[in-house]
């Protein structure tokens, strides 16, 4: 059975991703034109012919019994409030001035095999298993769709190739419960270039649940293409803001996102959301409900949760909530957190999960009293560490301390007399106003055996902005030394770093 390879929706070419869902969105609001479709059962022919001739006029369904080949085309047209996804209204006997009609000789055992919904058509008591003759109702633009999907279901092969008509027969299959003919497609457009449009395109179909399990592979393949696409948001920011929800979501899932914090990443949620929803309570809905669990509170500073419990973008019980849990999980003994890491790896809800941020999350102790005082950890990874050779630095998130912006970062620097490779560690002022002030400094390490914190480097230095002080051998060893399989500075392949720091009094 020949059928074209493109679609033709109301007279018009649709030849590419963009064009199909412009028809798609435009089928749903324009008037409707049905064709009916007389399936004939011959189970002992199986038989599929759709070459009758089309006839000018008659009266559509006046003798279902009638061996008639072709009836009536005639135009019906309806209000516009249907839905075209019904599989409840996909069908009828209900006699009706039709556009046109079409006889087909099928095999019911065929189609019965393949789909459940044609199963329940021939057989369960309903009207038309008791004849010899049933009626499919379609919209005119699911024809050539339709035809092609039980041409699929005798030989489990498809003649279209591009998108669109892949589309067009696999929103077929869902309707008519043809999950093999679903997975088929999703196949056949997995293996075509993936573009934003198409990517976005998949993610917007319908999500019924046989939907879901037979396109999963596709929607996944979408997901990670948005996801390698948008990584570094920085770079395509007007494009990213433009995005709709799901492929907002779908970047935001991913672990690989290139942004140099979480705190940036609720910056960017946020700005997203006014943009996209500027009425309050749609964008609390959709930052509560669908946005929320993309952000990774853990991982932001204690600064930036402060600010999120007085959001007016948030219900307050909704960050209330997110707020004391990414508290509690700060203050967890370490092996604990990273139980709880592990044990979300696997699935979609990876909040407690580290992203591959440009800045490295600290941990920070304040004291206001008897001096303003803060104690930071950094713990980076030995991966991170060896990628460092020979002359990368790893920065860490900003804290603060006397109102002042501060980082720590490593480096893999020349030591002093420029003899070999070694590991540094300094301490930066952001550069942010004119205020100057002393602040004594105390690095030190968890080292082998006792893995206790040991004083490394003490120091002080009066601060101004864009300033930095630090120690370019911070263990007195070679690289090799230090990066070693054997190296006391790696605990459980982390090396977990300390530094004290404390505002001097003025004399």
């Amino acid at each position: 059975m020949g059928v074209p390879s493109e679609c033709h929706p109301d007279g018009e070419d649709c030849t590419g991703i963009s064009d199909w869902d412009h028809h798609r969105k435009r089928r749903r609001e324009d008037i409707k034109k049905e064709i009916v479709l007389d399936l004939s059962l011959c189970p002992e022919e199986q038989i599929l012919n759709d070459s009758q001739p089309d006839m000018d006029d008659g009266a559509g369904c006046e003798n279902q019994d009638a061996e008639a080949e072709a009836v009536a085309m005639a135009e019906e047209i309806h209000s516009g409030d249907e839905d075209e996804n019904s599989n409840e209204s996909s069908w009828s006997m209900d006699c009706s001035t039709v556009l046109r009609v079409k006889t087909l000789h099928i095999s019911s055992p065929i189609l019965a095999a393949k789909s459940p919904f044609f199963y329940k058509l021939f057989s369960n008591g309903m009207r038309e298993s008791e004849q010899r003759h049933v009626t499919l109702r379609i919209n005119a633009s699911e024809e050539d769709a339709l035809l092609e999907l039980l041409n699929f279901m005798y030989s489990n092969t498809l003649s279209v190739t591009t998108a669109p008509a892949l589309l067009d027969v696999l929103m077929a299959a869902d309707k008519f419960e043809v999950a093999s003919c679903m997975r088929y497609c999703s196949w056949l457009l997995h293996n075509l270039p993936m573009t934003p449009e198409s990517a976005l395109l998949y993610l917007d179909l319908p999500s019924s649940v046989l939907m879901g399990e037979a396109v999963q592979p596709l929607t996944d393949a979408a997901k990670q293409y948005l996801a390698a696409r948008y990584k570094d948001v920085t770079k395509f920011q007007e494009e990213v803001m433009a995005l709709p929800l799901a492929g907002i979501q779908a970047i935001l899932a991913s672990d690989d996102l290139q942004i140099a914090s979480e705190d940036a990443v609720y910056d960017f949620v946020l700005k997203w959301a006014r943009a996209q929803y500027p009425k309050l309570e749609d964008r609390r809905e959709v930052l509560g409900s669908h946005l929320a669990q993309y952000i990774r509170f853990p991982y932001m500073t204690c600064r930036k949760l402060k600010k999120v419990l007085t959001c007016n973008d948030f219900d307050q019980d909704v960050a209330s909530k997110l707020v004391l849990e990414a508290l509690f999980y700060k203050a967890d003994a370490p092996y604990r957190q990273r139980s709880l890491a592990a044990e979300e790896s696997a699935t979609s809800n990876r909040r407690f999960v580290e992203r591959a941020y440009k800045y490295r999350p600290v941990k920070v102790v304040e004291f206001e009293l008897p001096r303003q005082q803060c104690v930071v950890y950094l713990d980076l990874k030995r991966e991170e560490c060896v990628n460092l050779f020979p002359s990368g630095r790893v920065y860490s998130q900003a804290f603060h301390l006397g109102g002042q912006g501060f980082f720590l970062s490593a480096h893999c620097n020349m030591d002093q007399q420029s003899s070999f490779h070694c590991l540094g560690l300094f301490l930066g002022m952001q550069e942010k106003g004119s205020t100057s002030f002393t602040v004594d400094y105390e690095f030190a390490a968890r080292l082998k055996p006792t893995e206790e914190f040991v004083c490394k480097y003490k120091g002080n230095y009066t601060f101004t902005g864009g300033k930095a002080v630090g120690y370019r051998n911070l263990f007195a060893v070679p690289w090799t030394s230090f990066a070693a399989e054997d190296s006391i500075y790696f605990i459980n392949g982390i090396l977990h770093l300390r530094a004290e720091l404390t505002i001097r009094l003025c004399s």
